[in-house]
């Protein structure tokens, strides 16, 4: 039986756990993370609302790394001796290494809101495809954004289309020209205050927090191993060429074995030389 391997059972990995078993579209997840006990309470907790909350996915829980083999994906988020924390720096890279190491072909996906510079030296430092391994915190901020255009429009965030590029936190760049509400354009659906004040809302959505994150990663890990209608998520990509920022947030489809296309974006005139600036790392 295929299963989702979740490393780490801090506040992001447990939330995480507890949102795909709850949505009961994967077989079963398993928690692992070097505080056994942390991970197997965690795991038991979840298991034990499953006839309440109607759902029948299994939780399990372990502690060594090689409880990744097998798994249909792997999503990476941080310890549980540090619950609000992601894994990041050398510890995160040396982890990635073995993970890439015990699943040759897996997609790899980083969940925390910090892990798109995790994301970028998975690729240029240990060789891992970029199609393979990336991450899912844009997509958090793109629900912020469109929960966000849906009250200043009065409809429902289903109706939204928006798109973010750029490098985050620092430099995001959203796509105000291409977002539409019910199809209509954006720009002609609200005034200018109202387009202003989103605007000014946006780098207060960021970092987002454990809760959505975790609901951000559980749409793409659906979509990874349940496949079905062709969607469009928002992740950090690695750009390819082995310079400048590293991971950007770009459009992707996804499959079972990954990212299948990232998608070209349409811009307006100052939208690309904002892009252009922030992957020069220029404000």
């Amino acid at each position: 039986m295929s299963f989702i391997a979740i490393l780490g059972a801090g506040t992001l990995g447990g939330a995480l756990a507890h949102k795909l078993a709850g949505r009961d579209r994967v077989r079963a997840i398993r928690l692992i993370d070097p505080a056994s006990g942390v991970a197997a309470g965690k795991a038991l907790d979840i298991q034990q609302a499953g006839p309440v909350e109607r759902f029948d996915t299994r939780v399990t829980a372990a502690r060594e790394i090689d409880a990744v083999i097998g798994a249909a994906a792997v999503v990476v988020t941080g310890p549980a001796d540090t619950p609000d924390e992601d894994w990041q720096g050398e510890a995160a890279l040396a982890l990635l290494d073995q993970v890439a190491g015990l699943t040759r072909r897996t997609p790899i996906v980083c969940a925390g809101a910090s892990q798109g510079p995790l994301v970028a030296n998975g690729v240029q430092q240990l060789g891992i495809d970029r199609l393979r391994i990336f991450g899912s915190a844009p997509g958090a901020l793109v629900s912020g954004l469109r929960a966000l255009v849906a009250l200043e429009a009065g409809v429902s965030p289903g109706e939204v289309a928006i798109n973010l590029l750029g490098v985050l936190p620092a430099h995001p760049v959203v796509l105000w020209s291409s977002a539409t509400v019910g199809g209509y354009s954006l720009e002609d659906t609200l005034s200018p205050p109202q387009l202003a004040r989103l605007r000014d809302r946006v780098e207060l959505l960021w970092p987002p927090g454990p809760f959505v994150l975790a609901s951000a990663a559980a749409r793409v890990v659906e979509a990874l191993v349940a496949g079905g209608a062709r969607r469009t998520f928002t992740c950090f990509v690695d750009e390819g060429s082995g310079e400048g920022p590293g991971a950007q947030s770009v459009g992707v489809t996804l499959g079972p074995g990954g990212i299948e296309e990232i998608l070209p974006a349409t811009l307006s005139r100052f939208e690309q030389v904002r892009l252009e600036n922030a992957l020069g790392g220029r404000d």
